[in-house]
């Protein structure tokens, strides 16, 4: 069984000069839902880069277009106001202005590890890229149905 605290360690390490960047990033997270991200249609447009689409917890895959037209017809929630928490951010640098940033995210009964990649541009901040995938299992762990056909197995069959 693995130490799930070295776990968490792999999970969550940041490089230490990236913290001022970390910690501008984290007060936009979770996307839509901060008033550091905005909370206009005009602030939603100018944050999420024309090329930008997300993956959400279902898989389902949206468009900029989408996501611009649905926030319009129902606004996002406020994510202190309805008690979320964020938690076990970490942020990698994948190119000179392009950050990613992980962490999990706790809606009451409901909990996702969120990917937001984004990029810093002489305009401000903006996101390029979202996911959300519901957390089913603990971290580096198969279910005991999977322990005998593990997925890599089956790639080479």
């Amino acid at each position: 069984m693995p130490n799930m605290s070295a776990l968490r360690k792999d999970f969550t390490y940041s490089d230490p000069t990236l913290a001022p960047v970390l910690e501008e990033l984290k007060q936009r997270e979770p996307i839509f839902h901060t008033r550091e991200f905005g909370r206009s249609l005009s602030e939603f447009e100018r944050v999420t880069a024309p090329e930008y689409w997300e993956t959400s917890a279902s898989g389902r895959r949206y468009s900029r277009a989408f996501i611009l037209s649905e926030l319009e017809k129902h606004p996002p929630v406020d994510a202190t106001s309805a008690g979320w928490q964020c938690q076990d951010h970490a942020l990698r640098q994948l190119g000179p202005d392009v950050f990613l940033i992980t962490y999990t995210l706790r809606q009451l009964e409901r909990v996702t590890r969120r990917a937001t990649i984004w990029e810093r541009t002489p305009e401000g901040w903006r996101i390029l890229y979202h996911q959300g995938t519901v957390v089913a299992e603990e971290d580096d762990a198969y279910p005991a149905s999977r322990l005998e056909s593990p997925p890599w197995r089956e790639a080479r069959e």
